[in-house]
């Protein structure tokens, strides 16, 4: 079973609808028991980096997170804030991030974007893998997802990059270390492309347990 991490921020049950569709069981919960019995992970998200680290801190998920995602290595998938979440921190906000993927959440640098590069970043974006991943097997050359974010990844190591994308420069927009992984875009709205990395994501969990 999937377990779909509820702290208070985004639209969840898009989510669940498209692991169902696939065949996936997923609850969608913020309950660390039940919780605590799925054999995989997503941590969805859309709104502030403050928020979401507040909602994880106060619920008390980031003590459960930190346990089972860096301890017993359970597989966890970042969706949109989800990733941001994973890095150090955020130029959006102050507090500190989980800090599993070396590296900032950074503001776009408007010095490098044209004037029809808009921010916030939405809508259907190509992407690229930077190298392989069972993430992102069977993935067409033509793949694209759909975006809606104003900051994006800054990696301090190029090893955790597995998938960029363009937006006035390369950015990337998926990430891999260990057990976890992270995509900027939302696969839960990118039709068959979408679904296809959470079948992969599925998956490999299944796998690794």
């Amino acid at each position: 079973m999937i377990g779909v991490v509820d702290y208070g921020v985004g639209n969840l049950a898009s989510i669940g609808s498209m692991l169902k569709r696939l065949g996936f069981e997923s609850v969608i919960t913020g309950d660390r028991n039940q919780l605590g019995s799925a054999t995989s992970l997503i941590l969805p998200g859309v709104g502030s980096f403050d928020t979401g680290i507040a909602n994880l801190r106060a619920t008390g998920l980031w003590e459960f997170l930190n346990e089972y995602v860096l301890r017993r290595h359970v597989p966890i998938l970042g969706i949109c804030l989800g990733v941001q979440l994973m890095t150090e921190g955020s130029d959006e906000g102050r507090l500190p991030g989980l800090g599993w993927i070396p590296g900032r959440t950074t503001a776009f640098d408007r010095s490098r974007l044209r004037p029809e590069d808009k921010i916030p970043n939405m809508g259907w974006r190509d992407i690229s893998v930077v190298r392989p991943d069972p993430l992102c097997d069977g993935l067409p050359a033509e793949s694209r997802f759909y975006h809606v974010h104003s900051y994006h990844l800054q990696c301090t190591c190029p090893e955790d990059i597995i998938i960029s994308s363009h937006h006035g420069y390369q950015i990337t927009v998926g990430v891999q270390r260990g057990n976890i992984r992270g995509v900027q875009f939302h696969p839960e709205k990118s039709h068959r492309f979408g679904m296809k990395l959470l079948e992969n994501f599925a998956r490999l969990s299944k796998t690794v347990r």
